[in-house]
């Protein structure tokens, strides 16, 4: 009996073209920092995002800012809560507990006049 020709059956056969998983992003953003953090020109690029974003008449000031404050408070740190994230803006308002409105015991006087359409 011969196999049938067209598609094989079974497993396809493994092939050697590499070894693990191909290269991602992050692997790549991983060995990036990596290669940024060891350079010997780290300090001064860091220094220059610095003085960027403490020069008001720094054409890229806002841009340093943006990436010193991503830094240090990224946004994922304020969307995520309980550990689910939220698209929308939540806004809680606390502080008001137990709040008595008196009213006065003295009437309003008032004048009225009719009013008509003519």
């Amino acid at each position: 009996m011969t196999k049938p020709t067209g598609n094989p059956v079974g497993r396809p056969k493994k092939t050697k073209r590499g070894v693990g998983r191909p290269k991602g992003e992050a692997t790549v953003m991983k060995e990036y920092r990596e290669r940024l953090l060891n350079s010997k020109n780290s300090p001064k690029v860091i220094e220059a995002i610095f003085k960027a974003a403490m020069d008001d008449d720094h054409k890229h000031q806002a841009a340093a800012w943006k990436l010193i404050v991503d830094r240090i408070a990224p946004v994922s740190t304020f969307t995520e809560q309980s550990g689910k994230a939220s698209g929308g803006i939540e806004i809680n308002i606390t502080g008001l507990t137990d709040v008595k409105v008196e009213a006065k015991e003295e009437p309003i006087e008032a004048e009225f006049s009719e009013v008509t359409d003519e």
